[in-house]
């Protein structure tokens, strides 16, 4: 049977990053089938993870969901934070969101309990899209929709050329394949346009199509299989977002 490292094992929970398990671990807050777990210490699937008295480890099929997310609900799996995704889906089973959508915005957002699958999807080197629809407060001309395109200063760094069109005076597509923080609202703002709204309606192969707001629907295992094939290739990173 595969073993893998205890603070992987940890991760792929969701619960928290490898790095972080090894706090855990060196701070006696993990046990493995009751005994006190050391650092480096492997663990298979059968195997009993407990992480401050609550057991992490539990059978489950991976779960993939497409979410879509109202505004003013926050990404975040603290849930003693006001208006948190966790609370607001009330799933019967533990998932996380892969990566975020900031609080003012809407649309897609991936929920798993697969932690392999965040990491692929999170890393910006694999250059995975993202497809958004923005409205802005004032008429969007050409050479906004160029620059936008060919590279914007957005914290300390150039943003990657990315897709950008027209779809209406005020409103415009745009597809990324990084995720800076609050990106979308950065650029449009180093360009003098305040964003209105924010709708993501597609992460890689899977669309937001007609899905209602704070409604989800399973991933289909077409969609997945498709999204699979796209991240065959992609690097895992040690820390999620």
């Amino acid at each position: 049977m595969e073993q893998k490292r205890l603070n992987k094992a940890i991760s792929e929970t969701g619960l928290c990053s490898r790095r972080a398990a090894d706090k855990l671990i060196e701070d006696g807050k993990v046990q493995v089938n009751g005994c006190l777990a050391e650092l480096g210490t492997k663990v298979n699937t059968n195997d009993e993870i407990c992480v401050s008295g609550k057991i992490i480890t539990k059978k489950v099929e991976n779960i993939y969901l497409a979410f879509n997310k109202p505004t003013g609900i926050t990404c975040t799996t603290d849930t003693s934070i006001k208006d948190n995704i966790i609370s607001y889906i009330n799933y019967s089973e533990r998932i996380f969101p892969v990566g975020r959508l900031d609080k003012p915005s809407g649309g897609l957002i991936i929920m798993t309990n697969d932690g392999d699958i965040v990491n692929k999807i999170l890393r910006s080197g694999n250059n995975h899209e993202k497809e958004y629809i923005v409205t802005v407060h004032k008429k969007i001309t050409d050479r906004f929709v160029q620059r936008m395109a060919s590279g914007i200063p957005v914290l300390d760094t150039i943003t990657k050329k990315c897709s950008v069109h027209k779809t209406g005076d005020q409103e415009f597509n745009i597809v990324l394949t990084q995720g800076l923080n609050r990106q979308i609202r950065r650029m449009c703002d180093h360009l003098g346009y305040n964003v209105l709204s924010l709708t993501r309606v597609r992460i890689m192969n899977i669309p937001l199509d007609r899905l209602k707001s704070g409604t989800y629907r399973k991933i289909t295992k077409t969609e997945l299989q498709n999204m699979h094939l796209l991240m065959k290739d992609s690097v895992k990173t040690e820390e999620a977002s």
